[in-house]
């Protein structure tokens, strides 16, 4: 840890000590306890000067061996007595002085020593599991975590905490029996759909002017606590629910074509993070006229639809099977499955031009091994029955069309030509009208 966090981190303990019952046992009503007014003889040897305290507070490489002269705790309460003594020597020590390092290191050390006597490791269960939270304990010693309950730092050094394995909620240990609520995952299990109106604002009125997520009063005016809006749900937060976080909205994205992030709540947050690989949004029903204004949006579509036509070839050949190239696209499992479900990651990615290069190397991928590489795919081509002429023809050609009764491939110009029936279908009906005459005879 670098010295500049160690400090950040004692400061931060002097705001909010961090020992339970720290200020109970040593404050009472603002005003300092006797046990604390008067320095109780903590070290062994001859009388000590005060500009000499730091190599007092016996600042050891190792803080838990017992060196002749040095410092020695042993219960709770001489820890606390000496983690009071090094925060005022850290004042009294000229700054980023290097007995102020030592001094800061050392106050590490004891504030852990104590944790470990307070809050044995031991007791705290690997996992629990409250209101569909399925908490897993972290044993990560970063310091760069939020509580998503209390809004502090979680200090892994000397904290306890927890992450959620389904929704990616974390707490400190101490918050969560405060928790209130519910996974987030366990409303995209049972609702997985959006909010399709922009911002669908009721007002505060309508919330009796309180947080709708923790109902703490708010108002805009920032008393008691400020009032956040968020741009998903359209309901205020207090600056606890709600962190100035900004996602994307979908029914922005949806109506109005508009990948600009907007601030929301850290519920919708979490929601959003977790929908947004989900193939939920049917553009065709929900806003159709977005083909006809987004050009990205039909060029995607009709790479779609040709995948489809070629998927057919790779479930029946033993070399794509063996290949796997279906497995290109295994990050979107719904491109293969249908051509109008779209998830909110697949519209970002369209409109930064990143989905059109991807899929259109898969594309050129499997066009190639049904016409170039694989013989057998080669094989279940079509000949234009209208026209008899030109190469083998594919139903994911950009210049055929496909009967839509037989599924027969011809050259575009020729079908649309054609004044008659489709040559197949016309065989079909024949072969059809001949069995029945055969059974009649029969």
């Amino acid at each position: 840890m670098e010295y500049d966090e160690r400090l950040a981190l004692f400061r931060q303990t002097r705001l909010n000590p961090f020992d339970r019952g720290e200020e109970e046992d040593g404050h009472q009503g603002g005003k300092t306890s006797p046990q604390h007014e008067t320095r109780p003889e903590l070290f062994s040897g001859s009388k000590i000067h005060s500009s000499d305290r730091t190599m007092d507070l016996g600042l050891a490489e190792d803080h838990f061996s017992r060196p002749v002269g040095s410092f020695v705790a042993s219960d709770i309460e001489q820890l606390k007595l000496a983690i009071e003594e090094c925060k005022k020597l850290i004042l009294e020590l000229p700054e980023h002085s290097e007995r102020q390092k030592d001094t800061v290191v050392k106050l590490i050390h004891l504030r852990l020593k104590l944790q470990e006597l307070k809050d044995p490791e031991e007791d705290e269960p690997n996992l629990r599991i409250l209101l569909e939270h399925r908490f897993s304990k972290e044993k990560s010693k970063s310091v760069k975590q939020t509580c998503d309950k209390c809004s502090t730092i979680i200090w892994g050094l000397i904290q306890t905490w927890y992450t959620c394995t389904g929704c990616y909620y974390r707490c400190h240990s101490k918050c969560m029996n405060l928790i209130t609520k519910p996974c987030v995952r366990s409303k995209v299990s049972h609702q997985s759909e959006y909010e399709l109106s922009i911002c669908p604002e009721i007002g505060l009125d309508r919330q009796d002017y309180r947080c709708a997520e923790c109902r703490t009063p708010i108002s805009l005016r920032g008393v008691p606590n400020e009032a956040r809006q968020c741009d998903y749900t359209g309901q205020y937060y207090c600056s606890t629910c709600h962190w100035n976080d900004t996602a994307i909205a979908p029914a922005r994205v949806i109506h109005n074509w508009e990948f600009e992030p907007r601030k929301v709540c850290r519920s919708s947050l979490r929601y959003l993070a977790l929908m947004m690989s989900r193939p939920v949004l049917k553009l065709k029903e929900i806003n159709p006229l977005l083909f006809n204004f987004v050009e990205e949006l039909v060029e995607i579509r009709k790479l779609r639809q040709d995948i489809l036509l070629m998927k057919p070839y790779f479930i029946t050949c033993k070399e794509a099977m063996e290949a796997r190239l279906l497995l290109q696209l295994q990050d979107r499992q719904h491109f293969v499955e249908n051509d109008d479900m779209y998830s909110l990651q697949d519209l970002i990615d369209i409109s930064s031009g990143r989905l059109s290069c991807s899929l259109t190397e898969i594309h050129t991928t499997f066009a190639k091994h049904i016409k170039l590489d694989c013989e057998r795919c080669q094989a279940k081509g079509f000949v234009c029955e209208l026209c008899k002429e030109g190469d083998i023809l594919f139903p994911f050609d950009s210049h055929t069309s496909v009967c839509h009764d037989c599924s027969a491939v011809f050259h575009r110009d020729c079908y649309y030509d054609n004044s008659t029936t489709c040559p197949r279908c016309a065989r079909m009906t024949e072969r059809k009208q001949d069995v029945v005459l055969d059974i009649k005879d029969a």
